[in-house]
């Protein structure tokens, strides 16, 4: 797996901050940061809302979760720009998703796609993922490395 100190450098050197509202990862994104050295200067906030209600109490809107389903990008934007407010942060991240099972409360969605909203300044970079490993684990590292790829261009093109 690849990891966030370059990110951490740069948002550090620049005064900038994340937040993440993570769902199928959770909490990875948050391990993978704090995995590195300088990361409190960075991370802010981080919440593992793995039901529809801690969502909603973080702030997504449940009428989007009930039109577009909790698994969607709609609602991964959602994710990811309340918690960027919630913590004022300069960046926040949404993910939300079903790693290799059916969620039976929440059956709309295919049971091996992730969406990621990563939200700065008002816009949104989405990303979709089939995740396709046969271990959870495997495929939260899958979401992780995309983050940092993603994360890292948009952090760069930004800086």
């Amino acid at each position: 797996m690849k990891d966030f100190k370059e990110i951490i450098e740069i948002l550090s050197k620049n005064n900038e901050t994340i937040a993440t509202m993570e769902s199928c990862t959770g909490g990875g994104v948050a391990n993978a940061i704090t995995n590195i050295e300088g990361a409190s200067n960075v991370l802010k906030f981080s919440a593992v809302t793995y039901s529809n209600e801690y969502k909603i109490k973080m702030g997504v809107d449940s009428n989007i979760i009930d039109k577009y389903s909790v698994y969607s990008i709609e609602t991964a934007h959602e994710m990811a720009k309340n918690i960027s407010d919630f913590a004022n942060s300069t960046y926040g991240i949404g993910i939300t998703g079903k790693l290799n099972r059916a969620d039976e409360a929440n059956n709309f969605g295919a049971d091996n796609e992730v969406f990621i909203s990563i939200y700065h300044d008002g816009e949104y970079v989405d990303l979709s993922l089939k995740v396709d490993k046969k271990s959870r684990r495997e495929n939260k590292d899958l979401v992780i490395d995309a983050i940092i790829d993603e994360l890292g261009r948009v952090v760069n093109e930004k800086n």
